[in-house]
């Protein structure tokens, strides 16, 4: 995702920012919903404070509600709402430097450490995406899929666990494979 986003996640970002410009409520509720958690994350990553990341994040969306309409380039939205809470929080740095200073020495230490932040958002979100589509599996595919992915189990340790042959472990989990390229698809 992120830079990879498939098509129907920008347009649908596209069609509701195109919303929102016209003054739709609903729209905006549904960008709040799909973006606040996301936003507050980033927000408390930096901050280290939830009122403050909260704060950031009702400031954005109000920023947001009120300069749509002058914007008349084409924008990502996601990117567009990343880049509204990183300058945010720069402020925020830049004009309270003697309360965030420490909050944000420490948030560096932290972010030194760690890959990047967007990248594990959309690992965890591929994550439950796949295991949404395991769920759906008929139970022995579901089973043989698990313990492949959770256990690491090799084909000989599921048939011994499953009391079933190898062959079964091995045909079960290429048509698991077969099913969860259908259900991806389906979704994009």
């Amino acid at each position: 995702m992120g830079k990879n986003f498939p098509d129907y996640v920008r347009n649908e970002d596209h069609a509701l920012f195109l919303l929102i410009k016209k003054r739709d409520k609903e729209a905006f509720a549904v960008i709040y919903q799909k973006y606040h958690r996301y936003l507050y994350s980033l927000a408390l990553k930096y901050l280290k404070d939830t009122q403050l990341a909260e704060d950031a994040v009702q400031h954005i969306f109000v920023k947001l509600w009120e300069t749509t309409q002058n914007i008349e380039i084409e924008i990502n939205l996601k990117n567009y709402l990343y880049t509204m809470i990183k300058n945010y929080i720069l402020n925020q740095f830049r004009n309270n430097r003697e309360s965030i200073s420490l909050s944000y020495m420490n948030a560096q230490t932290e972010i030194a450490k760690e890959e990047d932040f967007e990248e594990k958002l959309e690992e965890r979100e591929l994550h439950d995406f796949l295991y949404k589509g395991i769920d759906k599996l008929p139970p022995q595919k579901r089973e043989i899929c698990k313990l492949k992915l959770e256990a690491r189990l090799s084909n000989l340790e599921i048939a011994d666990r499953m009391g079933i042959s190898i062959h079964t472990v091995k045909s079960h989990y290429q048509e698991s494979i077969k099913i969860l390229r259908n259900y991806f698809q389906e979704i994009e």
